[in-house]
């Protein structure tokens, strides 16, 4: 997918839904299968569009996603304009360290400072690192097997 494409699958929050196991263009039929049998859903109910494409309801939201409403009522594209970025809606939670959401605020950060494009080729290799990556306090995320 061009990068032009990937900008209209960027969450305000920083995820990066065009990298994630359940967008449209990601899935494949073993994947469904599964994910339909472990969530009880059928078939057809396992996959997204994204966040912007299914207009703020992603799969994973428990109802409305305040951080949609947030950027609608700012007029921002990304919570990083605004400004009182970071806010509590971006907090992150250990409980949640099994999803991307903790990474929502940096990848945030890398897009205003380095820009869009830039963090658009790094995104698979943070998503990489957040999930592959071993602890190692003062050093980020490292894979020991590259």
């Amino acid at each position: 997918m061009p990068n032009m494409d990937k900008r209209d699958h960027i969450a305000p929050c920083g995820l990066d839904c065009f990298n994630c196991s359940w967008f449209e263009t990601n899935l494949t039929d073993e994947f469904k299968r599964e994910e339909a049998e472990r969530l009880a859903l059928s078939i057809e109910e396992v996959g997204c569009k994204g966040c912007r494409g299914e207009h703020g309801k992603c799969y994973w939201a428990q109802g409305d996603c305040a951080t949609w409403a947030c950027v609608e009522e700012k007029g921002v594209t990304y919570c990083f304009e605004c400004d009182d970025f970071p806010c509590g809606l971006l907090a992150p939670t250990e409980k949640g360290a099994d999803y991307p959401h903790n990474m929502k605020v940096y990848n945030l950060c890398r897009m205003k400072s380095n820009g869009i494009e830039a963090w658009i080729e790094e995104s698979a290799l943070i998503r990489k690192r957040y999930y592959e990556g071993d602890f190692v306090v003062g050093q980020g995320p490292i894979i020991k097997h590259e």
